[in-house]
């Protein structure tokens, strides 16, 4: 029987995704038959792996799902929340899985977001070498110029690292407000509003529309449903390149 790294293990039990195992390894969160680890060790399949107490199961045969939320605004992205806000997972009933969110959207934003058991998916539609698209539909107020688009384009720093440009067009003006639409190939923290900031734009509502080649449609806020093979097979395309 091969060894294989630590990582891709936890990835492939569905437990989370191959990043934030890499995390919990650097944390010193996973033990390996009693015993800490580093990046880039390798187990057996046999060997009791734990993190954070949990242990890791791995099934030969298991079924993976690709789950579709139109998240409503006023809800974490996360499994439960000490503070009793209202998180996703209580809108997710049905799944006899365990599920994991694939990025996240902070709590006043709203619109598409995916949640998988499926660790490896996941990794790769997150990872920025990936450049897996994300596109918001933005209403600001109380307008927009066209210096601020030009502001929207440039490259920010976040979290010690420049952003890539993001494509940015205006949708619609009306009395008081105009729509945006903003796309960007990476997924930084709070990215869209951050760079809305550096323009000097009050965002009065944030929607995430679209996820690489994965439109929203009618999908109405708090109803999910699971990925098309179509659309499976169009975002690992795009995963591909």
């Amino acid at each position: 029987m091969e060894k294989i790294r630590i990582q891709k293990i936890i990835a492939e039990s569905g437990f989370c995704s191959r990043r934030k195992a890499e995390e919990y390894i650097e944390q010193g969160d996973v033990l390996v038959n009693g015993r800490p680890v580093t990046v880039g060790d390798k187990a057996f399949l046999t060997d009791l792996i734990t993190v954070r107490g949990e242990k890791i199961s791995v099934q030969k045969k298991k079924q993976f799902y690709y789950i579709m939320l139109n998240k409503p605004r006023g809800y974490i992205t996360t499994m439960s929340d000490e503070q009793n806000r209202r998180c996703v997972f209580d809108l997710i009933t049905d799944i006899p899985e365990r599920l994991y969110p694939v990025g996240r959207l902070d709590r006043n934003s709203e619109g598409m977001l995916l949640f998988t058991n499926d660790g490896k998916f996941a990794n790769d539609i997150t990872h920025p070498s990936r450049h897996i698209t994300k596109t918001y539909r933005v209403s600001v107020r109380p307008d927009i110029t066209e210096e601020q688009v030009l502001k929207l384009t440039e490259r920010i720093e976040i979290d010690g690292k420049l952003t890539e440009p993001a494509n940015v067009y205006v949708k619609e003006r009306g009395q008081g407000r105009a729509i945006i639409v903003i796309t960007i190939k990476e997924g930084r923290n709070r990215q869209i509003r951050r760079l809305c900031e550096h323009a000097d734009l009050n965002v009065a509502r944030l929607r995430r529309i679209g996820i690489g080649p994965l439109k929203m449609g009618l999908l109405a806020p708090g109803e999910y449903r699971e990925l098309t093979k179509d659309e499976l097979r169009a975002i690992r395309t795009a995963i591909n390149g």
